[in-house]
């Protein structure tokens, strides 16, 4: 059986969007430990996602273009390029921050983690959101 890559991909996407969420509660009950297993896997995750994005459009697939028409074309497009600008920071962002908590830099950490946490989150969201839209509407 072939692999439904889109499907996939958006799966990957809302399991990161669930992982961070749950990291970031995590952290705020001071629950470090937890936090760092948990915001690991959705580091591994949105790798995985990585991998199967590329692996989907370079080699697979090229892309699909948008099936619909009117205002709704106008959201999808305003959410597939702010998605796409801000999916381009996230591995930089993410590597950047967890290399920070990984060398015990806690300090620097936590002042990058609250840009890339809602960076990534949105990102996450928005991807499961274009895949909804492109492919279930």
């Amino acid at each position: 059986m072939p692999v439904d890559f889109p499907a996939l991909n958006a799966t990957l996407n809302g399991l990161a969007a669930i992982l961070l969420s749950i990291g970031y509660v995590l952290i705020r009950q001071q629950r470090i430990e937890a936090h760092r297993l948990v915001m690991l896997s959705a580091f591994t995750v949105s790798v995985l996602f990585l991998i199967s994005y590329l692996v989907y459009h370079y080699r697979i697939h090229g892309g699909k273009p948008f099936p619909h028409q009117g205002p709704i074309r106008a959201v999808y497009f305003t959410i597939l390029i702010s998605h796409t600008i801000l999916a381009a920071a996230v591995p930089v962002l993410a590597i950047i921050t967890l290399s920070r908590a990984l060398g015990r830099r806690f300090d620097k950490h936590r002042k990058i983690a609250r840009w890339t946490l809602p960076i990534w989150l949105y990102v996450s969201v928005t991807g499961v959101v274009v895949y909804w839209m492109l492919y279930r509407l």
